[in-house]
């Protein structure tokens, strides 16, 4: 009798330690911060993750949470609350370098650059016969939410053209009340940040005859000496039905950035799986067509995770 026992013992323990050898890698279980639920954010990111997820089962397990978007993003993971997200690639520069957003904080250093994935424009709507932005000065200006990204955005966009906020009537109203207001006539012109076309002047344009203020290659100059995170780049005629023209614009990029301490192997594998996998993620997320391997590395003003710097370098890109 102690003997069968024994050898059932010893049977038990054999079996199990074959399963240990024999047992896969877990997957790298990764917290996503992306911003509300009904945002390109949150949409995009979803998607990058049900692929990834499903593609490269053996390496990354994402999980991707609703969040109050880029800031609270950076935030989160300065906290070691997640390990992952998206954020505004101003947004990051401000964190990194304790500025705006972040002025009279810390500078937050323990995140890095992952991939920039598309731009999300400065798009200046105005009543028709506003062309340039100094013809902004004496104007009613919605220049966002108080202490947004996109009130900074406002504020850098008329220094470069010499004027500051004490030169508009300002305004701080969300996208949808701005283009209601912009309607109604109690605004001139208002700055909103997004990627286009974005629903709020989609809307505007079905009811309201609008222009688009360009930013000109010689202020467009000026303002990348100061801030090295825009982009430049134009919104397409025909974005909105109201303008028929292309019409040259700066873009901050939505930027995808991880914690220092994630490994240099799951960041490269997950940089790596989203060109990949482009295809995959293109055919569910609109935005998933904008990966490219050129603006993945446009507008980084703050360290490279080694895990993406690799990968890039593997591509023959450079970068800091």
């Amino acid at each position: 009798m102690t003997k069968s026992i024994a050898l059932v013992l010893a049977l038990v323990m054999v079996v199990a330690l074959c399963a240990c050898g024999g047992s896969k890698a877990e997957a790298t279980k990764i917290t996503y911060a992306t911003g509300g639920t009904s945002g390109t954010y949150y949409g995009f990111s979803g998607v990058i993750a049900n692929v990834l997820n499903e593609k490269l089962a053996d390496t990354l397990n994402i999980s991707v949470q609703s969040t109050g978007a880029s800031k609270a993003n950076i935030q989160m993971l300065d906290a070691k609350e997640c390990n992952l997200a998206i954020v505004q690639n101003d947004v990051m520069y401000y964190a990194n370098t304790g500025t705006d957003l972040f002025a009279g904080e810390k500078p937050i250093t323990s995140f890095s650059a992952v991939c920039s994935c598309y731009p999300e424009y400065v798009q200046i709507v105005a009543k028709k016969g506003i062309t340039s932005v100094a013809q902004l000065a004496g104007k009613n200006v919605s220049v966002g939410d108080a202490g947004s990204g996109t009130e900074f955005n406002a504020r850098q966009i008329l220094a470069a053209y010499g004027l500051t906020f004490d030169d508009i009537n300002v305004s701080n109203q969300s996208f949808a009340d701005s283009c209601d207001s912009l309607k109604n006539g109690t605004i001139d012109a208002a700055f909103v940040v997004a990627g286009y076309p974005t629903t709020a002047v989609t809307e505007l344009a079905t009811s309201y005859d609008f222009s688009l203020v360009a930013v000109d290659d010689e202020h467009v100059a000026d303002l990348q000496k100061d801030y090295g995170f825009y982009f430049y780049g134009a919104i397409p005629g025909g974005t909105y039905s109201c303008v028929a023209e292309d019409v040259p614009a700066v873009a901050v990029m939505a930027t995808i950035v991880a914690s220092n301490d994630l490994s240099e192997d799951v960041v490269y594998a997950f940089v790596k799986g989203l060109f990949d996998y482009k295809a995959d993620i293109t055919a569910a997320h609109v935005k998933g067509a904008e990966l490219d391997l050129d603006t993945a590395v446009s507008g980084v003003s703050i360290p490279w995770h080694p895990g993406a710097a690799k990968y890039f370098a593997e591509q023959g890109k450079t970068v800091g």
